[in-house]
């Protein structure tokens, strides 16, 4: 019975403005439900939602700010350490041109000390060059003297007669007997 009713309202509804084919008044009924219950349901559980937005949406920008900033300490600590790394460059010219400076210095350092060094040697082999010819040439007079002794004592004793050994020793005694008065 009842689709039928609904049949026979059908065929007469085709007719009626409400029912008008695009145009159904059910659709207009149906959004207005729809829209009263959304505002029911936002004007009862609309703060906390919008309040839990509005947290999630300050959270969200507290998260982006503090990634700014973690960036902007991201850059700065980059920007100090090209800065170091510079500074390190310069650095390491500088030392590796005062090691050639320090190194110059010790070659010539060494080279005047090497000079002096071997002054030092050849004024000490001249003197020893030197003490030893004084040496050969006292041992060279000495043998001469000696020779010179040994030669006239040979002489002397060839060309020495008795009478001249007697008269001798006679001198010798009397320059003896003076000394000892």
């Amino acid at each position: 019975m009842y689709p039928i009713a609904f049949a026979t309202l059908g065929s007469e509804a085709n007719s009626v403005w409400w029912n008008y084919p695009g145009l159904e008044l059910w659709k207009f009924v149906n959004l207005a439900l729809f829209i009263a219950g959304a505002i029911y349901l936002h004007r009862r559980f609309g703060r906390p939602v919008s309040e839990a937005l509005r947290a999630r949406g300050e959270g969200i920008k507290r998260e982006l700010q503090r990634a700014r900033e973690e960036k902007e300490q991201a850059l700065a600590k980059l920007a100090e350490v090209e800065t170091k790394i510079q500074r390190m460059d310069s650095e390491v010219l500088s030392i590796r041109e005062q090691a050639k400076l320090e190194a110059e210095a010790e070659r010539e350092r060494m080279k005047v000390s090497t000079e002096l060094e071997m002054t030092k040697l050849k004024e000490e082999a001249r003197r020893e060059i030197e003490s030893a010819a004084k040496a050969a040439v006292q041992i060279l007079r000495e043998f001469a003297a000696h020779q010179s002794v040994s030669l006239a004592e040979e002489s002397i004793r060839r060309g020495l007669r008795n009478d001249d050994d007697e008269r001798i020793i006679g001198l010798n005694v009397e320059q003896l007997g003076r000394s000892a008065r």
